[in-house]
């Protein structure tokens, strides 16, 4: 594929909640624009960026896909997102990358909850934004209700600059607002002409208001129109331009991606009014721990970021970046500042879905990709040796969703661990961790698809095949009363024995205060050699398990008394007695048994929260009170058991259509009601919930 000047370089994230179109949309383009012979179909999975077998078998995008082409003169790269809440972090990381969100939006559904998140996080990028309003071919739809909608949501600077002719089955043009001009497809063929009769007054009015809105932009082009001189369609589309990249002015244009109508109009309108990569501000990056900018400059030092990795069975590992400064060619060498490696780019090539297009260099502003770099993830920077520049990268969301993973076989366990590992570095939003106290591995994730998706990545790239478990609860007990109880261990088996006597009384504390141990021995019942010990008979007690088979915490143990022979007596001893003493005296305490709690802080629609608040009440949270969120949200603060959230972020996509999120952090253990205490009893650390 052949180079172009950072100018001429549109990239572009097409956005929106799953189901709006955004995978054909992307079809369509690349249909129009000669890059694929005919368009492909996601039901069928033959489209250029759903290309992965999850993906087909699915009929859904799961991952960020690239897909370039050339429009009149421009590149494009396209970035095709996926729309499921469980993929989400794939999208916001391509507005990260890209110049232009596109967001396309279903005529049918109007703005839905991804959309509404995705275009916050644009905004809080200050990324450039326009609007797709695609299906307009399908019954229900209406482009008037999901203008009204857009404008309700996102405000006043949603501007439309195409007006739909013909409605659902009937639909088969747009009206170009700024040049009064109706564009007919009729067999894949456009044909311009005239504005129908029937949508004369209506366009005029509607090209007015545009007209005034956008010389609003520009006093020298405010004064010729009051005046009465209005601007030429070239002035205004440059002024509206200006207002796209300072992300004041949302145009909003329409179509129907599965019938190719308004495709080419959409291209156009991106190389028009989409800004550059040089239209762009300075990208603020890191160097030590001062902060300093860089601008996109093609004669500058060469400066990478990479946004995606992912493993190919061919060539390994693939980096997907962009250049911030400089121009890349084959073979450069550039240093990774977090690890300190040299790495160097092979060969260069970009990606349309999985097809490998070489390329000899990649300017400014461009996304390409290379394969087998040694030491380098999703979100480094690569940078000329001796520039310690790195481009800050957020954390990735934290994860909702928790499977436990262990090998399927024997033969498995060697590799799993491994290909975990190489199956995170791929996917920031997921996280490996391990539990050793209910012994499991356990994978995080976005959601129960996200992780299902990842698991059958692993088995396809990685022929490592895993089992999964629900993830145990580390519930632990404590007692509520003071209780006692002595200790004897007496052995004897020919030549020295085992002997020794240890009194305890266990007395509960505040939760969270831990393990006092008080040593009250007098007259040296206990010599002072084993008192250590004692102390430590406790602590080896309380972790393996007290009365109720769980592990004990939160209580003050007072060695009172004990009886010792000068000859018999040992450490060993001494902490087997004491183990007999605390598990009596646990056992005359009152024990319970303790659950951890987190604090749920969760954002949902206002008109939502009653639903929510009776899904909290039935999985015993404490509501704690409310804040108002972002325009039109509401967020419940609560105490929830960590026992019952395992499925909690599926559950609530349900209950709010996808519009709710939430967010925990750990709040300590509380009394678990007896009902749901473990039963059986199991001794050890890996006790867990069955009630």
């Amino acid at each position: 594929m052949r180079s172009f000047a950072p100018g001429s370089i549109r990239n572009v994230a097409l956005v929106g909640h799953g189901g709006t179109g955004k995978t054909t949309l992307a079809e369509a383009l690349l249909s129009e624009a000669g890059a694929v012979s005919r368009p492909g179909r996601v039901e069928d999975g033959t489209t250029t960026c759903d290309f992965e077998p999850e993906e087909q078998r699915r009929g859904v995008s799961l991952s960020l896909a690239l897909a370039p082409f050339e429009w009149k003169g421009h590149k494009i790269n396209l970035l095709d997102t996926p729309g499921s809440p469980d993929f989400l972090g794939d999208a916001e990381m391509a507005l990260r990358v890209a110049d232009l969100a596109v967001f396309v939006v279903s005529a049918v559904d109007g703005v839905q909850p991804g959309c509404r998140r995705l275009w916050r996080e644009a905004a809080r990028l200050g990324v450039p934004r326009m609007v797709f309003v695609n299906k307009l071919d399908r019954d229900r739809s209406s482009f008037d209700g999901t203008l009204a909608e857009l404008r309700e949501a996102f405000g006043a600077g949603v501007a439309p600059l195409e007006l739909p002719i013909g409605a659902e089955g009937l639909f088969h043009g747009v009206a170009d607002l700024l040049s009064d001009t109706a564009h007919l497809y009729d067999g894949g063929e456009r044909t311009s002409g005239p504005i129908p009769d029937d949508m004369v007054d209506r366009e005029h009015e509607i090209h007015d208001n545009l007209v005034e809105g956008i010389v609003v932009g520009d006093d020298e082009q405010l004064e010729r129109y009051l005046a009465g001189d209005v601007p030429s369609v070239e002035e205004l589309e440059h002024t509206l331009a200006r207002g796209v990249d300072d992300a004041t002015v949302f145009p909003v244009v329409c179509g129907s991606a599965s019938e190719r109508i308004g495709i080419d109009r959409l291209a156009d309108f991106i190389c028009e009014i989409g800004p550059s990569p040089l239209d762009r501000p300075p990208i603020e990056v890191l160097a030590g721990d001062t902060t300093t900018t860089v601008t996109p400059d093609p004669s500058g030092p060469p400066l990478v970021q990479v946004f995606r990795t992912s493993a190919d069975p061919f060539v390994g590992q693939v980096a997907m970046f962009r250049v911030l400064s400089g121009t890349v060619r084959a073979d450069d060498h550039l240093v990774n500042p977090r690890t300190g490696t040299d790495e160097r780019l092979h060969g260069l090539f970009t990606l349309c879905g999985k097809e490998h297009l070489e390329v000899a260099e990649v300017p400014t502003g461009d996304i390409a990709a290379v394969a087998k770099l040694g030491a380098t993830s999703t979100g480094d920077t690569l940078a000329p040796k001796g520039t310690p520049v790195v481009v800050p990268t957020p954390p990735p969301p934290e994860p909702v969703y928790w499977v436990a993973v262990a090998a399927a076989s024997a033969g498995d366990e060697d590799k799993l661990a491994t290909a975990l590992h190489r199956l995170v570095e791929d996917d920031p939003s997921l996280v490996l961790r391990r539990d050793d106290e209910v012994h499991q591995t356990q994978l995080g994730g976005q959601g129960e698809l996200h992780l299902a998706v990842a698991l059958e990545r692993l088995s396809r790239k990685f022929g490592v095949e895993v089992r999964t478990d629900e993830v145990r609860i580390p519930y632990r007990e404590t007692i509520t009363a003071t209780g006692a109880a002595e200790g004897k261990l007496k052995k004897q088996s020919g030549g020295h024995g085992q002997f020794a006597v240890v009194s305890l009384v266990v007395e509960p504390r505040e939760r969270g205060a831990g393990l006092e141990f008080v040593d009250e021995v007098v007259g040296g019942a206990i010599p002072r050699q084993y008192i250590p010990a004692v102390e430590k008979g406790v602590v080896e007690t309380m972790a393996e398990a007290g009365a109720l088979g769980l592990p004990v915490v939160d209580i003050r143990v007072r060695c009172v008394d004990g009886k010792h022979h000068p000859v018999d007596s040992s450490e060993m001893a001494f902490k087997g007695a004491t183990r007999l003493a605390l598990r009596e005296a646990l056992a005359n305490g009152s024990p319970v048994a303790l659950e951890p709690i987190v604090r749920l802080d969760v954002t949902v629609p206002s008109d939502l929260q009653g639903e929510v608040l009776g899904d909290l009440s039935s999985r015993r949270g404490r509501v704690q009170g409310s804040s108002p969120g972002d325009e039109g949200e509401t967020v419940l603060h609560a105490v929830v058991p960590a026992a019952e959230l395992n499925r909690y972020a599926v559950d609530l996509r349900a209950i709010t259509g996808g519009a709710g999120r939430f967010a925990t952090e750990p709040a300590g253990y509380d009394v678990l009601p007896p009902h749901l205490v473990p039963t059986p009893v199991t001794a050890g650390p890996a006790a867990e919930h069955r009630g």
